[in-house]
């Protein structure tokens, strides 16, 4: 951390525990603030601290999956670039790594008729003294790092096989270990390698000498000190952030998804492309991976079910593969797979924003209702105990989607018409929903225009810039709000909803985003009575990570400071200062009521702890000013001393990470309870205080 990160931090912390503030490039403003610790609302379940991760490229297979390898089931050709294709569209995240041959390119070709996992295989025809196979550069190895090598091979018995591991271009800097025991039918063979040296450009080396020829059916290089194949630092990270909730596999991805072929053994698995994120998708982290993840992170798994090009029917079968007995046929499959016991997981989403065009197999909504009912039938029928969550779109999200106006012929729609996604599934399939899933992505420099009917550039203030995804909570609550006004059913039945994608996006994880994400959390408290989970977009943007390495960003120190530290039962929070009337129409991305507690600009959540020991003070200052908050708390007695945790950096582009460290949480002691809290700029401060 540089000096000047470190001097701002410690000018911080002195402000925070009643010092003579910093004065920003407005004046300080007093602000009455009264927590009535008496008054209380439903408790915080740590799903709302939950994550959303989907197969995006190679996101998932690079982040917290050890696999080095690219494309290690051979969807491409050896030696041949991908074909450029319209229907693709472009590549996301980084180009591949590529298999090149070894010895003249002639002597390798596909196999179409004998390919052990796909469509085709290597086959490579041998030499008496010539080196020829396959091979594949660009891997990133650490000296003394050892690395574990899985090989499916087969070949004629004289065919004299060896798999080296290369780390240098001198004959000496590299280890290569002779394969025994090849065969005309495939095998496997496990391989232990240790790098002599740090390089950037490893290569790994498939070839033999001698007669007849041999096939590479799968191969697989991972650290050896993998989890279960998972990579041991970023999952480390993610499990100390206690999420409480992990949504798989999609996301858009979902939608074109199949489940089975991410299934049964990893080196028989497909490798498939994916239409919806053009992107190669070797099927290594499937249903199983995924729960075994969240045994490892300690999370509860919410497992989506293509209702895209997926079926009622592969649905129930996914159900029954997961948590049905072993009896059972899917049961039996998932025992077969190396897991007897059943998962039983009890969250199930249909579908992926089936409201949107952009889902492969989308279809009107008046159409999309009696599917959502197919579904859930026949997976109720398989494990009546489950909860299923209906993939919703309230009018703000249909209009800010420009979705309204094909649909309704307006832009922002009515409710209960045919553009109002989730008054349609609420009207014809309430019955089969037990949560609500909603959706919203908040995009950093712009807001939607109702009469050009698009999103628009914007330059805003703050705080009015990272106060903008708050109020995309806020346009949820409003809509549930009217549902239940006007569909008789919800005013007995209390259902709740799941934002289990959301997003302030199209930043970097810096300290502006970092105040965003807090301002929604902080709204999120303020409405637990409806709001039951969420799903953080991504799971790992939580995370800065390379090949080698991981560090926690400010959105991960974000997550475990409030996990961590802040209470469970939210309180009463007035002020004098309530949040600004409305800028523009209401519509869209703006409430009727914009977001925020009423001590504008500040912005404070107050709860107590499960046991009612603690309170907590939750206090976000997303402007560039110092502020001054006139305390009172009532509704219990509290000791003098306690806890603060400050988190803020030098500015708003500050971030933290690998490299960078100037986002920081500084924990220090309060002397005696305040009666008036300095709030230095660009800051989160969480106080603690013990209950008499």
């Amino acid at each position: 951390m540089s000096t000047k990160s470190l001097l701002f931090l410690l000018l911080a912390a002195s402000a925070a525990l009643g010092a003579e503030p910093q004065s920003g490039d407005a004046a300080e403003k007093h602000i009455a603030v009264a927590i009535d610790a008496a008054k209380t609302r439903p408790p915080i379940d740590p799903y709302l601290y939950g994550q959303f991760i989907e197969h995006i490229g190679d996101l998932v297979n690079r982040s917290i999956w050890a696999e080095m390898l690219d494309d290690r089931k051979f969807y491409y050709a050896v030696g041949k670039a991908p074909a450029p294709t319209t229907a693709r569209g472009p590549m996301r995240g980084r180009q591949p790594n590529q298999w090149q041959p070894i010895g003249p390119p002639s002597a390798v070709s596909m196999d179409r008729e004998r390919p052990y996992a796909g469509e085709h295989t290597p086959f490579i025809q041998n030499a008496a003294t010539e080196a020829r196979g396959i091979q594949q550069s660009g891997l990133v190895l650490r000296k003394s790092m050892v690395y574990s090598c899985r090989v499916v091979l087969a070949g004629s018995p004289g065919a004299r096989a060896v798999v080296s591991l290369v780390w240098g271009p001198e004959p000496n800097q590299r280890q290569s270990l002779p394969i025994t025991g090849l065969q005309t039918a495939f095998a496997k063979f496990l391989l232990k390698f240790t790098a002599g040296a740090d390089t950037a450009n490893g290569r790994l080396e498939i070839a033999a000498t001698g007669s007849g020829s041999f096939h590479v059916g799968a191969v697989s290089l991972m650290p050896a000190d993998n989890v279960r194949g998972f990579r041991p630092d970023t999952i480390a990270l993610l499990k100390q952030l206690r999420s409480g909730m992990y949504r798989f596999p999609g996301g858009n991805f979902l939608s074109a998804h199949e489940w089975r072929d991410a299934i049964g053994d990893p080196d028989k698995r497909p490798p498939r492309w994916d239409p919806v994120w053009s992107a190669l998708q070797p099927n290594d982290v499937g249903t199983d991976e995924f729960l075994t993840m969240c045994e490892l992170l300690g999370v509860d798994a919410f497992l989506s079910v293509s209702a895209g090009f997926g079926d009622a029917f592969s649905a129930a079968q996914l159900v029954e593969y997961v948590n049905g007995a072993a009896t059972t046929p899917m049961g039996k499959l998932r025992a077969a797979n190396g897991h007897p016991a059943p998962y039983k997981v009890k969250w199930w989403g249909i579908g992926n924003e089936m409201y949107g065009a952009w889902q492969f197999g989308y279809m009107a909504p008046r159409q999309y209702v009696i599917k959502h009912n197919m579904f859930a039938r026949a997976m109720r029928a398989v494990d009546p105990s489950i909860t299923l969550l209906a993939t919703g779109a309230t009018p703000e999200e249909m209009t800010v989607n420009r979705l309204s106006v094909a649909l309704a012929g307006k832009v922002v729609p009515d409710y209960g018409s045919d553009a109002d996604f989730t008054g349609l599934l609420l009207a014809n399939c309430l019955d089969n929903i037990g949560v609500m899933s909603e959706h919203f992505y908040s995009y950093h420099g712009e807001r939607f225009d109702l009469e050009q009917n698009k999103r628009i550039p914007i330059q805003e203030p703050m705080p009015e810039a990272v106060y903008r995804a708050a109020n995309r909570v806020r346009t949820k609550v409003e809509a549930y709000e009217e549902y239940v006004r006007i569909i008789p059913a919800l005013k007995t039945k209390n259902l709740q909803i799941a934002i289990d994608e959301w997003a302030f996006t199209r930043l970097p994880a810096n300290l502006k985003q970092t105040l965003a994400n807090a301002l929604v959390f902080h709204e999120m408290f303020r409405h637990t009575d409806l709001i039951r989970m969420a799903g953080h977009t991504m799971g790992t943007s939580s995370i800065e990570y390379n090949p080698t390495g991981s560090a926690l960003n400010a959105t991960g120190l974000l997550f475990q400071l409030y996990r961590d530290h802040f209470g469970t039962i939210p309180v009463e929070v007035g002020g004098n200062s309530p949040p600004p009337a409305p800028k523009y129409a209401v519509g869209g991305d703006q409430p009727r009521q914009n977001a925020g507690s009423p001590t504008y600009p500040i912005d404070v959540s107050a709860a107590l702890s499960g046991d009612g020991k603690l309170l907590t003070l939750a206090v976000i200052n997303p402007t560039e000013s110092a502020q001054q908050l006139d305390l009172k708390i009532t509704g219990l007695e509290l000791r003098g001393k306690g806890r603060v945790w400050r988190m803020t950096g030098p500015g708003l582009d500050a971030m933290t990470g690998l490299t960078r460290k100037d986002v920081q949480v500084m924990e220090s002691q309060v002397s005696e309870l305040p009666k008036a809290l300095h709030v230095g700029p660009l800051s989160i401060d969480l106080y603690e205080f013990e209950r008499r």
